[in-house]
């Protein structure tokens, strides 16, 4: 018996072994705490990343003194989703270091240079990026602070990731001590796309919409009359600039983002309800990206006043959210309620241009049924054809979105600029777009510009 147990067990290491070398070992070898990584870069010349369209992102050069530098062309403009591999690695640089040091060259051509003592060519990656669409989210959020993000809601390709304030990779080492100096408040290296943390604002109203929908299948019975604040308990609400929307349905308190409204309907809605719709919609847990990302927070319990859910369920209260986690919930209504897992690699090449991996697409989740997404989807069409993005109304694509204007102090009036979204037409793939402007006030004033800017130079207007 002794005998049987010992040989399953050595057959069992046998097995692992197998397996970790055939499926897991790139795994960890690609991991970014493996500090032997760098050291097959004494055999291969670090490759290129390049964006969808052909463009060279990154790329190695070598001086007359045979010295390698890493060359950034497009400065400021891929910033934090390439990254950088000086004083570690950050961004696309990080997380493909591995395959960046592979060569996959013609196997001759490498054992000649292992004779000669010459370094073989590294792989080549090409990511997702469309460079003209990362041209015009850089230019739409011009000076603010803050991020945009695009999208393909059917494949989760990214095609353009921007987060401001930037640095310039080409000059890292020579501005690293400034960067990172104590107490100087520099937060370039942060990348707001994926880890900043804001109050959502009124974006926040799709999951209470969708709570609410939940809850109450007569939902589009709904009615409320608005003079232009909610009172409950010691805090009052106010629409934004304390409009007076009157007598309001559902869809026009969801296309005037009528604060009161929501705060009337919202204090309807089960916490608990609630807190399932954020757990459906990826709040607290980490997203499925290669980038380095924070995690949302909703933060509402059922024994908080009443005036901190009226906060809550118009976006503002404690409750933070990433631009990421904004993406891939309007993505899922774009979806049908599926939420493709977000990537920024399209495939790995060799230096004579042959694949040698491929990346393809994925389903992540399904954050809701195809019929809520449909009536959400409704919702954020009238946004655009009647409330408040209705810059994007009358174009040669068809529009659906939200906005937001997110309180972030206690001096009012002072306002981080939403807006959640995407766009359809037949001939292209749709587009969800997230931008977020630091201080930029009303969403309807800085956001929505911005995200037509984007959509304008994805539909070729």
């Amino acid at each position: 018996m002794i005998t049987y147990i010992f040989i399953a067990m050595f057959l069992g290491i046998m097995l692992y072994m197998v397996y970790f070398q055939v499926f897991r070992s790139e795994d960890f070898i690609n991991s970014p705490y493996n500090r032997r990584q760098d050291s097959f870069a004494e055999h291969v010349i670090r490759g290129e990343i390049r964006s969808a369209d052909g463009k060279t992102l990154a790329r190695t050069v070598t001086d007359s003194s045979g010295n390698e530098s890493r060359e950034y062309p497009y400065g400021n403009l891929y910033a934090h989703v390439v990254g950088f591999s000086t004083h570690g690695k950050s961004g696309i640089e990080s997380f493909m270091n591995f395959n960046l040091l592979r060569s996959h060259s013609f196997v001759g051509k490498r054992v000649i240079n292992d004779l000669t003592d010459e370094k073989s060519q590294g792989d080549s990656v090409v990511t997702t990026l469309d460079s003209t669409l990362q041209n015009a989210a850089y230019q739409a959020l011009g000076g603010y602070d803050g991020a945009v993000i695009v999208m393909e809601p059917a494949t989760g390709r990214i095609l353009a990731m921007v987060s401001k304030p930037d640095f310039n990779p080409n000059t890292i080492a020579a501005d690293w001590d400034s960067i990172i100096a104590e107490n100087a408040g520099n937060t370039s290296l942060l990348n707001r796309a994926t880890q900043g943390l804001y109050p959502p604002g009124s974006t926040f109203k799709i999951l209470t919409t969708l709570a609410y929908i939940r809850e109450n299948p007569d939902y589009a019975q709904y009615q409320y009359t608005c003079n232009g604040s909610y009172t409950q308990d010691d805090t009052t609400i106010h629409c934004y600039n304390h409009a007076v929307h009157g007598q309001q349905s559902l869809a026009e308190s969801f296309a005037n983002s009528c604060n009161a409204s929501y705060a009337n309907l919202g204090l309807t809605v089960d916490t608990e309800s609630l807190r399932k719709v954020c757990d459906d919609m990826m709040f607290g847990t980490y997203l499925p990206i290669s980038l380095e990302s924070s995690q949302s927070s909703f933060v509402l319990d059922s024994a908080d006043s009443d005036g901190m859910k009226i906060q809550t369920v118009i976006g503002q209260g404690e409750t933070l959210v990433t631009p990421l986690n904004m993406l891939l919930i309007v993505s899922g209504i774009a979806n049908d309620g599926v939420v493709m897992t977000p990537y920024l690699i399209d495939h790995t090449e060799n230096d004579a241009g042959i694949t040698v991996k491929q990346y393809k697409a994925s389903t992540y989740k399904q954050i809701m049924t195809a019929e809520e997404s449909d009536v959400l989807e409704a919702l954020m069409a009238q946004v655009v054809t009647d409330g408040t993005a209705s810059r994007l109304s009358g174009q040669s694509y068809t529009a659906y979105g939200k906005t937001g204007s997110a309180e972030f102090s206690n001096n009012k009036g002072e306002s981080h600029s939403w807006f959640v979204g995407y766009a359809h037409r037949e001939d292209k793939e749709d587009i969800a777009v997230v931008v977020i402007a630091e201080r930029g006030g009303a969403g309807s004033s800085v956001a929505v510009p911005a995200a037509r800017q984007i959509f304008d130079a994805y539909y070729g207007q």
